[in-house]
């Protein structure tokens, strides 16, 4: 039975194909959910770089929006309504949303690998996403949070879970890694070697503070990837062999040649950070001759990654305040995405005022 609750909802739409910002509504209808959904009372909705993307309505952007769209896939909240066919979740149940929902039926998504389906949907970018009081939802895409993880906690899941499924790539216990790039995926990444069992914890950022963050949240060793040749310092700290694994998460080129270089032969390099241009790799010195293992991740795993991440936020090395940039009622999200575009560290919540 749906919760008492108002006909119409404030929220945040993307109005237009082309460069525009979001528009304010406060008379947008609550979603029907069909039989297998539920509809979620957002708590917080967070911007994403993506967020900013469509506004500006880039390349991606064109290929994937259709507007009129809510925007936002970064949504925690609770059930206020379940469909008949719902079994297995609950009124006032506290839950995180995976955002990529699958079409279940094609080869990829029955071989295990649906988190790459062809024609997977996205909630907040070609689906009405979480810039809203409520947002509906497959009831198999809700993760149930128990007790112990805040709503705050629960915000970064979903836009963190990629660094930890590029340590679940790279299946790291007992490995010596190496992990280049620290904003938030990369500390995600750097909490979940630790959590997983990594033998050595090597981590590099161009910022001080960033690797000061990497230190605290697990690294075992950390290094100004701009003060360093970083596979000159990977061999110092490896007796010359190379790491077994390399998780890049900056997306940069540069990068991204160290890190291939700075792997022993046979082990791997798991790419997570998207670069911005093609790169031009020296296939035959180092990766074929040298057996390299190169793979990339997109997304998350459905439930594995949530599930350990789930371990990982409860774990004394993750510091989830150090993530959170502010906190802004989504009447004042303008104040928001200025915060967000100007740089501001940390994820920007919105919440959904009562």
């Amino acid at each position: 039975m749906r919760m008492s609750m108002k006909r119409n909802m404030r929220g945040l739409v993307k109005e237009i194909n082309g460069p525009s910002q979001l528009v304010f509504h406060d008379d947008l209808p609550v979603p029907e959910i069909s039989d297998t959904e539920v509809l979620v009372k957002v708590y917080y909705g967070n911007i994403c770089g993506t967020d900013l993307h469509i506004e500006e309505w880039d390349t991606w952007s064109q290929l994937r929006v259709k507007a009129p769209v809510i925007t936002c896939h970064e949504i925690v909240g609770t059930i206020a309504e379940g469909g008949k066919d719902v079994t297995d979740r609950r009124e006032g149940q506290r839950v995180a949303i995976e955002p990529m929902i699958p079409c279940g039926k094609c080869y990829l998504c029955t071989h295990g690998m649906s988190n790459i389906c062809k024609d997977i949907r996205i909630l907040g970018v070609t689906d009405n996403g979480g810039f809203a009081e409520y947002v509906k939802v497959p009831a198999d895409y809700t993760f149930p949070l128990d007790d112990e993880i805040t709503f705050e906690a629960a915000a970064l899941m979903q836009p963190m879970g990629t660094g930890v499924y590029g340590a679940e790539m790279a299946e790291v216990k007992g490995k010596n890694v190496l992990i280049s790039g620290c904003g938030s995926l990369g500390l995600a990444a750097v909490s979940a070697c630790r959590g997983f069992g990594a033998k050595r914890n090597i981590a590099g950022d161009v910022k001080d503070s960033q690797v000061e963050l990497a230190l605290e949240m697990g690294a075992d060793v950390a290094f100004n990837s701009m003060e360093h040749d970083v596979c000159g310092r990977i061999m110092e700290l490896t007796d010359f062999i190379g790491v077994d694994a390399a998780i890049d998460i900056s997306g940069v080129e540069a990068a991204i040649l160290s890190d291939i270089k700075a792997v022993r032969p046979g082990g791997i390099f798991v790419g997570v950070g998207l670069p911005t241009k093609k790169i031009a790799l020296d296939l035959t010195n180092d990766v074929f001759y040298r057996e390299v293992k190169i793979t990339g991740v997109s997304g998350r795993k459905v439930w594995r990654t949530w599930n350990n991440f789930a371990a990982i936020l409860k774990s004394p090395f993750f510091k989830a305040d150090r993530f959170i940039g502010g906190i802004y009622p989504l009447s004042d999200y303008q104040s928001a995405f200025a915060a967000a575009r100007s740089g501001v560290p940390g994820k920007m919540l919105l919440h959904p005022e009562d």
